[in-house]
């Protein structure tokens, strides 16, 4: 979770500075006053990325060259312990420091301040591609496994060797020579994302059932044919591999295929019951995760009412009440949402943010 967080030249923000309350939080604010950039701002110090999808260009206030980031992160515990995070990020590149050490790379930003986003673009991890859906069983992988990271990277390094290589025609003798490396590691992500996938059922089952009140299915795709190992699909399929210029077969391809009332759920559900049972998913993630770590995460909700009825977004607060994570929201008006206790309250205006105090 996060306590202090400070903001400069980061989209409309000039200079902001928030203490935030360990529960529950709420932004409020005209639209295009500066909500979610205060949101994106704490995703990206949790991720360092936006969770929008923006570059670096674009991040950065008008006629500044950089934007600064910083927090101090706890566990929640009773001892009140914290460490500083911090980054700065300007058309020269990204720098991270935790703990006031220098960090190599943004693995340690997810370490250090865990957190997940449910957007108005939710529905997406429901309608969009196979990638969005790795991306979550990876997100709790790596929060849950130790080595997870590990492997992935190296995969990762595997599979652009090998895709290099069908793509510059080479001997099949040195494609093949990537084959041993890129099945282990391919077995690794593999087992990973079971595992996860099985800690989480029934938290993503409980979920649906408390936001949607029907029961989801979940079904995990390997990226190859069921009926054979990696090696034999790989083998088989390298004709294609080499016409395509890239490998066709391993966990890079893999999917989470989730039915909804026994319906294939990208397909028939609408775009509100898919940010339904996409929240539903982000929950139960976050819960796995919380679990394994024994401390509580933060959670992002970008005007959650939009695209809701009243009893649908009524579900989903309660839901969300009931992690026990930390909780910041925005929403156009203050009263939009409901929260089991007093929230600490915040006014945004132009980019300027202020605390209201009750």
């Amino acid at each position: 979770m996060i306590r202090l967080f400070r903001a400069s030249n980061f989209r409309c923000l000039e200079k902001v500075e928030l203490n935030f309350g360990p529960k529950f939080n709420l932004i409020h604010g005209a639209n295009a006053s500066g909500k979610t950039s205060v949101l994106e701002a704490l995703a990206y110090l949790g991720r360092g990325k936006s969770f929008r999808g923006a570059s670096t260009a674009n991040l950065i206030r008008h006629g500044e060259g950089e934007f600064v980031l910083f927090g101090e992160v706890g566990d929640g515990g009773d001892g009140g312990s914290s460490r500083p995070v911090g980054l700065r990020n300007s058309r020269d590149g990204l720098e991270v420091r935790v703990a006031g050490e220098s960090a190599p790379s943004a693995a340690a930003l997810a370490e250090a301040l865990p957190l997940q986003v449910i957007d108005p673009e939710v529905h997406n991890l429901i309608a969009g591609g196979p990638e969005l859906r790795r991306r979550f069983l990876d997100w709790i992988a790596f929060h849950v496994e130790h080595e997870h990271l590990l492997h992935w990277r190296r995969f990762r390094r595997a599979l652009k060797q090998r895709n290099a290589a069908l793509r510059s025609r080479a001997d099949e003798s040195l494609i093949k020579s990537w084959d041993a490396e890129f099945i282990d590691l391919a077995a690794h992500l593999d087992e990973s994302r079971r595992r996860v996938l099985e800690l989480s059922l029934d938290g993503l089952r409980e979920h649906g059932q408390a936001l949607l009140q029907t029961d989801l299915g979940f079904e995990y795709r390997q990226g190859w044919n069921s009926d054979k190992d990696l090696r034999a699909a790989l083998a088989e399929g390298l004709e294609r591999d080499l016409q395509m210029g890239s490998t066709q077969s391993g966990p890079h391809r893999a999917d989470l295929k989730v039915s909804y009332d026994e319906r294939q759920a990208r397909k028939l559900v609408s775009r509100g019951q898919q940010k339904l049972l996409a929240s539903a998913m982000i929950l139960a993630a976050t819960d796995t995760a919380q679990v394994a770590q024994g401390r509580p995460l933060l959670l992002l909700l970008d005007d959650p009412a939009a695209e809701l009825d009243r009893h649908s977004i009524e579900r989903l607060m309660a839901a969300v009440a009931a992690l026990g994570c930390q909780v910041i929201a925005t929403s156009l008006e203050e009263d939009a949402l409901d929260f089991p206790e007093q929230p600490a309250v915040f006014h945004v205006e132009q980019g300027r943010v202020c605390s209201a105090v009750k």
